[in-house]
This record gives structure tokens, sequence and C-alpha cells, in this order.
């Protein structure tokens, strides 16, 4: 019900702007056929009649042959210095009419036998139709478009004029509607007095048309957004050549020789990107596509896209192409409220035509409270969610659509957001746990026997080598005993008290027995676990033997010398022997205990 009082304010609108008090007095409509769109616009003069109403708005029609293929309507005001401001159109209808209709709005109220100089342009697509529509690679490309002579509209139209530019002076053939006048590549009608509303009157040319036929049947933009700095564009395009099928074969021989060959086809066209723009790239399904040139402009990146074939008419061509931008030239925040402020579509190639376009955009993890402003209307699908390293619950993407767009369609959108802060530090605590988690699992693998049964083998081995890690142990602290006693040897040899020397002796006999003892101990364990390193064991307890006989053999020795009996010269000469066999026997031992 809430729906009701706008359809009848939308009809009373109607109603009141194809009254009879609104008249055209002048109307200079311009048709730019010169590319593959089709470009009208008018300078309107229009009248309120005196002793009416004023009138806050006006009618637009379009007659039911371009109505679907309108992709652009743009009004505007011309003011008293020449100043033009947009002015608010909607979408109405008029009872018992056919075609499209538009309800404008005037900056100000129109008093009666006032007058308002208003500019209408209007873009369509897909209107010039290839005749014939199929040539060869020699040949050149003709097409025809079909309007209207007069300018369609519910009000009168007591003058116009009509300019038609096409695209060469090669003409075919055009209707001839009040005589008009030709002059190289334009053609003038009229001027057209007292024109009823809604008069048709069929204008068609047929002419040569050789400009680029590009059109974007599907292409999918998609910005992902990040806080760290970065906002990444990939755009996914399916271009098609859209002009007269080729006809035959195709020689890149006649191609390259004749400059003429192939006139309409399209050998490369240029991108504009960001002046932001880094890290661009361009491939398709093979790879990355080299015949590109790139070119750093103060206001932009100029790319130069250059297919893998030249494109004929009916040829199609698939291409990505990527770059990053710098986030601080388009996000805004205040506290944890952001606005993204970006294209919904950018430029491809000049004079472009998109007919299916998907803009995804991929804001962080944790965005919230989504509101997006759009210049012109937009289709919004179901929000998505994005996964990706190291995100835990999926990051919010925008999806909207939009057909039938062109170059009056590059314009600025704006996504409202809110985001905590706080959440930037989930992706490096998530690192920081996981290096944590990965960490304490291999301490723990590595610790622990997993294995359902026992391995007897795998046991022996262990406790041989704890064993032997004994063994060794024992007999490096039994080789450190003969240091101490070569200690207190040398403390005798200086003090002359026997009694230091008889107490280093009695330690070393001690703690040697007990140490031999858990030797010969473990050594028999050695034996028990059937290892032969128990004859290694016993080998190094025979060595050991010696090396304390010679140890014991320099306290006497030593002895004899302090007492008078061992002349000096001979006492050196011996220990210098003695020494040399005791290094010899402790190097045995090292090698062995080397081997275990």
């Amino acid at each position: 019900m809430a729906g009701l009082p706008c359809r009848l304010l939308l009809l009373c609108l109607a109603a009141a702007a194809t009254s009879a008090d609104l008249v055209l007095e002048e109307v200079r409509r311009s048709l730019d056929l010169s590319t593959h769109l089709a470009k009208i616009s008018a300078e309107l003069s229009l009248a309120n009649a005196p002793g009416g109403a004023a009138a806050s708005t006006f009618m637009l029609a379009l007659e039911p042959g371009l109505e679907p293929r309108l992709a652009h309507l743009g009004v505007q005001v011309k003011g008293e210095e020449e100043e033009e401001n947009a002015l608010e159109v909607k979408e109405t209808k008029v009872k018992g009419k056919s075609g499209k209709f538009f309800s404008v709005k005037l900056p100000s109220p129109l008093a009666p036998g006032a007058k308002v100089r208003v500019s209408v342009e209007m873009v369509f697509t897909h209107v010039l139709q290839p005749y014939p529509t199929h040539i060869t690679q020699s040949e050149k490309q003709f097409v025809v478009f079909e309007g209207n002579h007069y300018f369609y509209s519910p009000y009168v139209t007591k003058s116009q004029t009509t300019r038609v530019k096409l695209a060469s002076r090669n003409v075919e053939s055009y209707t001839k509607l009040g005589n008009p006048s030709r002059t190289e590549d334009t053609i003038e009608y009229g001027p057209f007095k007292d024109i009823p509303p809604y008069s048709q009157d069929t204008l068609k040319v047929h002419y040569e048309n050789n400009s680029p036929f590009l059109t974007i049947t599907s292409m999918t933009r998609v910005i992902e957004v990040s806080h760290w700095g970065n906002i990444a564009v990939e755009e996914t395009v399916d271009l098609k050549h859209t002009g007269a099928v080729l006809k035959g074969p195709f020689s890149r021989y006649d191609y390259q020789r004749q400059p003429d060959s192939g006139i309409s086809s399209v050998k490369s066209f240029k991108t504009i990107l960001p002046a932001a723009a880094q890290d661009v790239y361009y491939r398709d399904e093979i790879g990355n596509i080299s015949t590109s040139h790139l070119l750093v402009l103060d206001d932009s990146v100029e790319m130069e896209i250059r297919p893998r074939f030249p494109l004929f008419g009916g040829w199609k061509t698939h291409y990505i192409i990527g770059y990053n931008l710098p986030s601080y030239e388009y996000l805004y925040n205040l506290g944890d409220q952001y606005a993204l402020k970006m294209r919904f579509v950018d430029h491809v190639f000049d004079e472009q035509v998109t007919d299916s376009l998907t803009v995804k955009i991929v804001l962080p993890e944790g965005a919230k409270n989504i509101h997006v402003d759009s210049p012109y209307e937009i289709n919004r699908a179901s929000d998505e969610l994005h996964y990706t390293y190291l995100d835990t619950f999926g990051r919010p993407v925008i999806v909207a659509h939009k057909s039938n767009l062109v170059e009056q369609h590059i314009q600025d959108i704006v996504v409202h957001y809110t985001f905590n802060k706080i959440l930037m530090l989930q992706e490096p605590l998530l690192v920081v746990g996981a290096f944590y988690i990965l960490f304490f699992t291999v301490i723990v693998y590595v610790r622990l026997d997993f294995s359902i049964t026992k391995d007897p083998a795998a046991e022996a081995r262990m406790k041989v080598a704890c064993i032997t890690e004994q063994v060794l142990t024992l007999v490096n602290k039994r080789l450190g005993l003969y240091r101490h006693f070569d200690e207190a040897v040398n403390k005798y040899k200086q003090s002359r008290d026997i009694s230091t020397l008889n107490s280093g002796k009695k330690s070393l006999e001690m703690e040697h027995k007990a140490l031999t003892s858990e030797i010969a101990s473990l050594q028999s364990k050695l034996k028990t676990e059937g290892s032969d390193l128990c004859d290694k064991v016993s080998e190094i307890q025979k060595l050991d033997g010696q090396v304390k006989e010679l140890v014991l053999k320099s306290s006497v020795e030593a002895e004899r010398l302090v007492a008078g009996k061992l002349k000096k010269d001979t006492y050196i000469e011996n220990e210098k022997m003695h020494s040399n066999k005791r290094q010899d026997l402790v190097s045995k031992i090292d090698n062995i205990l080397d081997a275990l």
C-alpha cells in the first residue's frame, strides 16, 4: 500500500508534464554516428505558455525502436552564465503510449511565459547494424542506422534541425526528408516546423564505418581491500568484435603487406589505469602476454593491450589484467568508520561498451554495517564470503551487477562500513599461535613412543646406548683421578711432606677401585645384552691397569728422588719415558671411547 501514493504522484507528474502548456520552441539535435555508438544530443528551448500554471517538471520520451538500446541519459540546464547543472531524471509511464518516458525535475518551477534552455545527451549501443553482415578481409565495413527524423517528444515542437555526423564521406544511401544538405561526412536536416507530439518518420543512413566495433560481452571486476596498505584490483574481460563477420580465410601475409587489409579489424587498444597503479600484469589462459606496453604518465598509467591475434568481426578474446593500488588514496576513515571511494567501472578502451558487468568488492574480515552509495542504479546481489590466508569466519564480499555500460558510467561509488582496528592483530596472533602449536607438537612427538607393539631389538639398542653412556662417564672420571694424583705428587716434591703423597695415593686407590668395580658391573650388563661392546670395555680396563701402573711407578721414583736415592737427571729421563707411554695408553683409550 505504501507504493500506491508514489504511483499516483508519478501519474500526476506525467499528466502535468504532457499538458499543452509546455512547448518546445526550438530543438537543435545532433547525431554522432562516427563510432560504433550512437550519441544523440539535443539543445531544447522549453517554454511554458502564458496563462497556465508553473511547471516544476517536464517529460522526455524515447521512441520504441531505440528504447532497449539506451545506455546513458543525461539532462542539464543552462544558466545565465552558460554553466550547466545536472537535473534529476526518473523513469515514469504515460498511459496509452508505448516507449520509455522520463520525468525531469527543473531546478526551479518554470513560470507561465518563461523559457529555459535544456541540454539532453543520450548514448545508444548496438544500434549500428553491419550491412552486409559478412565481409572478406579486403572489404570495407558498412553499417546502417535507423532512427527518427524528428525529436520524439510529448510536446509540440515549433522548430527543429538535425545534424548527422558520420564516420566517413562514403555514403551508400540516406533518407531525403525535407531536401537535406550534405557536406563531406555530415548530413543536415530541417528546419522542420510545427511538429506534432510523438511524431515519427524513419531516418535511415547506410555508410562506411571502419571504427573498432569492440564490445565487452562480460567483465568481472574484483576489488580486494586490505587495511595493511594495499588494494588489489583484477579485471577478467571477455571481448568480442561485433562488426561485420569475417567471411572466408584469414591471410596473415596480406594483413601485414597491405595497409588496407582488415581495415575494420582491431590490432590493439589502450587501457587507462589509475596513476598509482603498480605491479601491473596482463595474461590469458596460456600465460603472460608480453606484447603489451606500459607508459607511466603524470595523471595516469597508459597500457597498450595487444591480443595474441587481430580481432575481426565475430572473433573473441579473453584476458585478465590486474594491479595494486595504495589504500591511502582511496580508503578514508574516522575512528572505526571507513569509506572506500573507487570507480565502479574503469576505462578499458575508448568508446567502450560493456554488455554485462559484475563487480565484487572484498572487504577486510570483520567489516560490518556495510552501505553502498552509487551514482546510478545498480543491482545488488546477496553478499558473499571470501576465504583467504589466515581467515577464520570469512571476508564480506559486496556483489553488484549492471548491464549496458558506456564511458559515462565511469564514476565513483562509495562503500561505507565499520571495522574494529583491534581485529588487525588477529592475523599476526594466528601466525604466532600456529608456530607455537607446531613446535609443541614436534616436542611431544619426538619424546613419546606411539608404537602399538614393543620392539625388543629397539629396546635392547636403547639399553646398550644407555649403558655405553654410563661407561664413557665413568672412564673419563677415572682418568681424571690420575690427574689429581699427579697434582699430589707435585706438591710432595715441593713440600717433601710424605703425608701428602700417602693421602693422595690412598684416595686414588679407593676411588679407582670403586669406579673400576662400577665399570666391570656395566661390562657384565653389556655381555648380558649380547653386545660386542663388552670386549671394547674389557680392553679399556686392561689399558687402564697399565696407566695406573705407570702412575704408581712415577710416584715411587718421586719418593726416591726426594730421599736422595735417585739422581735428578735420571728421574727426569725416566719421567719423560713414563709420560710418553702413559700418553700413548690414554690415546688408545680415547680412540676406543670415540668408537663406542
